[in-house]
């Protein structure tokens, strides 16, 4: 049977997967594989930019609900976290977790010369890059190159979706991507699939060669990741949700014996200019759902210490609404952090300062960054300052 690339591509509905589906299999048998040290760092993308005034409600502030007159949250309807901020209230189960030291938030957070483009100013997230830098690898695609030097084919970060984050993807190591382990595993049954798989070819394209190669892996190996999700189920019922599925995935596969560090997922779109509060309060209810199930299956299953969730988005929006009941593009963003095992609680510095705009916008206090360094340094215990090119300082809240 000749096939040449194009034909081989057409024929399979894992081929283009195939460049990252086999070789991870593969890896979870492979000696060189990093073991764990622990712990276990959830990246939760709010896809859009989210509104973080909105999101931490500055309920003693007039001018907060002046600028805002038909979005604002009333006080009496926040969750009120301390005298001077609440939290919105389809953000129920966050509101639980602040109260039992469980949540951090960290405000105000971004960058110096911020960028207002979706795709621009996610790079700059994704990558830890400074506003006028580009860089083509990710911060935590990085950390996969700092923490496996001569691994293959790495393990420990896994992004649940169909395509890679730049965020994933190192210079010499990129982390694995996939939605479902069960389709993997079915997909990887397909009888055309199998069968391209079980023949001999010679091929004088490498690319070629190289696909049949991890076709031959995909069929071997699909099976592990599969039964690995199964080795602990929950008895949790999950939301239905796909932010619910995620989070489910995610949770089956920290109670197996996966070495996986980083899991990365993301929900959208944040992109309120009109209706926000219908299209925010909704997306808040599905991570509330979802964080909520997961967090309570960590805890009943003695990993919540060792697990912790991040949130981040692109930027934030404008002080003032617009005419369409909505808000434009701003910058600087609060962060969320959850875990058992935070040195420091609740709201770790002061609400923006709404009487010092620039044009309409929040000004940063604190550097993203400074906080990825933290999260490098004192969670995943690596080497912060190679993998960000610089020393950023660390914060105390673990």
């Amino acid at each position: 049977m000749i096939i040449n690339r194009k034909t081989f591509i057409k024929t399979s509905s894992l081929a283009a997967a195939s460049f990252l589906f086999p070789n991870f299999l593969k890896a979870l048998t492979l000696p060189e594989a990093i073991a764990m040290n622990g712990k276990t760092l959830i990246i939760l993308q709010l896809s859009g930019g989210n509104d973080g005034l909105n999101t931490i409600i500055p309920v003693r502030n007039d001018i907060y609900y002046k600028v805002r007159n038909q979005i604002s949250i009333k006080e009496e309807n926040a969750l009120s976290l301390t005298d001077e901020a609440g939290i919105n209230p389809n953000l129920k189960y966050f509101k639980e977790l602040y109260d039992n030291g469980e949540l951090a938030v960290m405000n105000n957070v971004g960058y110096p010369g911020p960028n207002k483009s979706h795709f621009r100013s996610m790079d700059i997230w994704q990558s830890a890059s400074d506003s006028r830098q580009f860089i083509n690898s990710g911060w935590l695609g990085r950390y996969l190159d700092e923490a496996c030097h001569d691994c293959q084919n790495p393990t420990q970060a896994i992004e649940v979706d169909d395509l890679l984050s730049l965020a994933m993807k190192g210079e010499n190591n990129k982390a694995i991507a996939f939605k479902d382990p069960k389709k993997l595993f079915d997909n990887s049954q397909e009888t055309l699939y199998k069968k391209l798989a079980e023949e001999h070819h010679d091929h004088d394209h490498d690319l070629a060669s190289y696909l049949y190669n991890t076709l031959g892996n995909a069929i071997n190996n699909s099976g592990y990741i599969f039964e690995e999700s199964k080795t602990k189920p929950t008895d949790k019922v999950y939301p239905t949700t796909q932010i619910g599925k995620d989070f489910k995935t995610i949770a089956s596969l920290i109670k197996s014996d996966i070495n996986t560090q980083v899991y990365y997922l993301s929900i959208g779109s944040f992109d309120t200019h009109s209706n926000q509060n219908q299209k925010q309060n909704q997306l808040f209810k599905n991570i509330n759902d979802a964080v909520e199930v997961f967090t309570k299956d960590m805890k009943e299953n003695g990993k919540f210490n060792d697990v912790m969730i991040m949130t981040f988005s692109e930027f934030g929006r404008r002080v003032a609404q617009n005419a369409s009941n909505g808000t434009d593009h701003g910058t600087a963003n609060q962060m969320f952090f959850i875990s058992g095992g935070l040195k420091k609680k609740g709201l770790l510095n002061p609400l923006p300062d709404l009487t010092n705009l620039k044009d309409g916008d929040l000004i940063y206090t604190e550097d993203f960054r400074k906080v990825y360094a933290t999260i490098l340094k004192r969670w995943l215990n690596s080497d912060d300052k190679k993998i960000l090119g610089k020393d950023n300082g660390y914060y105390d809240f673990i």
